[in-house]
Parts: structure tokens; C-alpha cells; sequence
């Protein structure tokens, strides 16, 4: 667990993988996003991603769940070696959010998330603010799903 000021631009963090099965589309798409190219292989097969395919918003909750899964990680480790847990968040949005390859049944994809900009916070003086670009990319190497999101994190002796 790192504060603000030992964030670097360029850390990096895997926060793992996902593999999508046809339950899972359907599942989400019936509850989420109930569009037929999600929700039926006939219907899929003639639109125009060709078969069936994951909502766009299920690969971006799939990365939230691995984000708060990793996050979790980090500080139960943290915790365990007696370290201090920084406070991060909250986040203040997202941006840029593209779609850009459709995620088809058995698609694997890995999540990764890169800090690309940081500055302190005007509004808060205990926090900095951390600019994170998040992408997934599937089995084949290529980029599905990107956004930018900014979120506060704690300076180190400043609590927020």
C-alpha cells in the first residue's frame, strides 16, 4: 500500500483476468442490458457482432470487481505485516470510456490499471488526486475496454 506521495506515474497494477461464458453474458444481460445480441445466439448470429457477446457494461463491472478484489488484497497484506492502510478514493468519475473490441463467449481478458498523471488536491489538502488509466485486453492481445478515472489518495502524514 503506497500513499500519494510514493505513487509513481507508471505504477502499474494486474488486477487479474476473466473468462466470459455464455451463462454469464446471459445472466447479466437479462438482469443489466437486455439486448438480444446478449441474451440469444440466433439473434447474436444476425446482428452485426456475428454471435453472442458480452454488454459492454459487464466487462466494466467485471473490472470493478477485480479492482476492489485487488484492493482488498493489498490491504489485508498491508494489514498482516502491520503496515498503515492509506485511504484512497473516493473516485471522482470516469471519462473516455470506449468499447472497442465486442467480448465473445470463452474471451479471456486481463484487466490492468496504469497511474498516468497526479497532483494535489485544492479541495483537500490531506489528498492528492490520481489520475488512472484502466484497460482490458482479451486473449488475442487486443484492447477491448478503456477509461480514465481520477480518485483521491491519502497523503503520507495528512490524513484526508
Amino acid at each position: 500500500m503506497k500513499y500519494f506521495d510514493e505513487i509513481q506515474i507508471g505504477d502499474t497494477y494486474a488486477l487479474g483476468r476473466h473468462t466470459f461464458t455464455a451463462d454469464d453474458i446471459k445472466a447479466f444481460a437479462r438482469r443489466f442490458d437486455p439486448q438480444l445480441f446478449h441474451l440469444d445466439e440466433d439473434a447474436a448470429a444476425a446482428s452485426h457482432f456475428g454471435a453472442l457477446c458480452a454488454s459492454g457494461w459487464h466487462t466494466a463491472a467485471i473490472w470493478m470487481r477485480l479492482y476492489v478484489d485487488h484492493r482488498r488484497g493489498m490491504i489485508e497484506a498491508a494489514r498482516a505485516a502491520g503496515l498503515p492502510v492509506p485511504a484512497l478514493g473516493p473516485a471522482v468519475g470516469f471519462r473516455d470510456l470506449k468499447w472497442i473490441k465486442p467480448v465473445y463467449v470463452g474471451d479471456t481478458i486481463e484487466y490492468t490499471s496504469v497511474v498516468t498523471d497526479k497532483r494535489l488536491s485544492n479541495s483537500r489538502p490531506g489528498s492528492g488526486l490520481l489520475t488512472i488509466t484502466s484497460t482490458g485486453i482479451n486473449q488475442k492481445g487486443e484492447p477491448v475496454i478503456s477509461f480514465i478515472s481520477t480518485t483521491f489518495a491519502e497523503r503520507r502524514g495528512e490524513p484526508g
